[in-house]
């Protein structure tokens, strides 16, 4: 049986035990190929899921599907500012549920995502959401290419000998020894 990422049947899908391995352009996701710098070159998202029927906590049978999805995406280097190439990858379970107040209730105790159960899910929006949540907070290079200027000084500044002691100038205020 062929599942459309876009339309997806997680039932069907679960029911029969089916995987799915794909790859998208990344193009075609919009939020994610904003994080690319302009001028980037084409990049794929690559996907596996994989659907199965099994009980949840209490024991009732639900549709879980297993996702994993890598890409590499060129991010602006933190300490830099050049490009540097991460590897943004996930891997997570997801539960089914007949209703998004089901889904909100048992979200919070569970160790899977909860997620509501519908015949045209789009699956590869749950990607491209999974994968904008990877991204590193502060991507760096593990060593920059170029070196890094970590202080700034004025130019007319010019650091004379000694400082002066900020409290020297107290002294003159203080009343003489008699």
């Amino acid at each position: 049986m062929k599942f459309n990422p876009r339309k997806f049947a997680v039932l069907v899908f679960a029911k029969s035990g089916a995987q799915l391995d794909g790859q998208e352009q990344l193009a075609h996701f919009e939020r994610l190929q904003g994080m690319e710098p302009p001028g980037a070159a084409a990049v794929d998202v690559q996907f596996q899921v994989i659907g199965a029927m099994r009980p949840n906590s209490v024991g009732v049978i639900e549709p879980w599907l297993h996702l994993a999805a890598q890409t590499r995406l060129s991010l602006v280097c933190q300490r830099c500012l050049g490009l540097v190439e991460e590897l943004v990858l996930f891997e997570r379970d997801f539960r089914f549920v007949a209703s998004e107040e089901q889904a909100q209730r048992e979200d919070e105790s569970s160790e899977e995502d909860v997620l509501v159960l519908a015949n045209d899910f789009d699956l590869l929006e749950l990607v491209e959401d999974e994968l904008l949540m990877a991204l590193p907070a502060s991507p760096k290079h593990s060593v920059c290419p170029t070196p890094v200027k970590l202080h700034a000084a004025d130019a007319d500044y010019h650091e004379t000998g000694e400082k002066p002691n900020p409290f020297a100038s107290l002294a003159a205020l203080k009343p003489p020894k008699s």
